[in-house]
């Protein structure tokens, strides 16, 4: 799962980055309107995660001006403002769900995990992806092959999820090192190789068929067909 986090507030945007991440999202965040209009309009997102004093522009202008663009992910809103008018216009303006500072962590969890079954209005298929044999519930965060459950840690999920939205497509070390670990380093650095030689004993162990090719020197697909 995708999400943008618009959060000016440094400390609270590095501990949530580090945390939703964790949780097994993949993470964008900004600190001001203008940089979270650019990602919004670059790149699609599940789920976003609005601040409303924003040093450039109030939070709810922005939901509105993204609203505009045809945003139809749901926002949830991070305000320190607890007024009963504040929350309503939030609501009212474009915001899905509203959750004042400060928070508890697992509360904001559960409040993303509450928009994105909401927002799947097709019902679970929608919040599944499947690859041959390969499954994957995006909101439990969990992945089986023939039904039988694969033990995966957070990031080896996200990595996954990012080859199966991508299956049959050759993915760069470049790619995904700047889509699953939202950083841009050295494409020679052997982290993405570790991480797929451990997903790999995982999804392609106990004699099933292999489906994370590597193609030398150039990246990896997953097998589709």
């Amino acid at each position: 799962m995708r999400l943008l986090l618009v959060e000016d507030e440094l400390e609270i945007q590095g501990f949530l980055q580090r945390s939703l991440t964790e949780a097994g999202y993949q993470v964008e965040a900004a600190g001001d309107g203008r940089t979270a209009e650019r990602l919004a309009i670059e790149s699609s997102h599940d789920v976003l995660i609005v601040d409303l004093g924003l040093p450039d522009q109030d939070g709810i202008s922005l939901i509105l001006r993204l609203r505009q663009l045809g945003l139809t992910a749901p926002v949830l809103i991070l305000s320190a403002r607890r007024s009963v008018d504040d929350r309503v216009r939030g609501l009212e303006q474009g915001g899905d769900d509203y959750l004042t500072k400060p928070f508890a962590l697992a509360e904001l969890l559960a409040r993303l995990r509450n928009l994105l079954k909401r927002n799947n209005a097709s019902g679970a298929e929608a919040t599944r992806l499947r690859v041959l044999d390969l499954e994957l519930d995006l909101l439990r965060r969990e992945a089986s092959r023939s039904g039988t459950r694969l033990n995966l840690t957070p990031q080896e999920f996200v990595l996954l999820e990012y080859l199966c939205r991508n299956a049959g497509r050759v993915v760069t070390r470049s790619m995904i090192l700047d889509q699953v670990w939202g950083m841009r380093i050295q494409p020679d650095t052997n982290v993405v190789d570790v991480h797929i030689y451990r997903l790999r004993g995982k999804v392609d162990a106990d004699g099933y068929g292999p489906l994370i090719r590597t193609l030398r020197g150039v990246g990896y697909v997953l097998r589709d067909r």
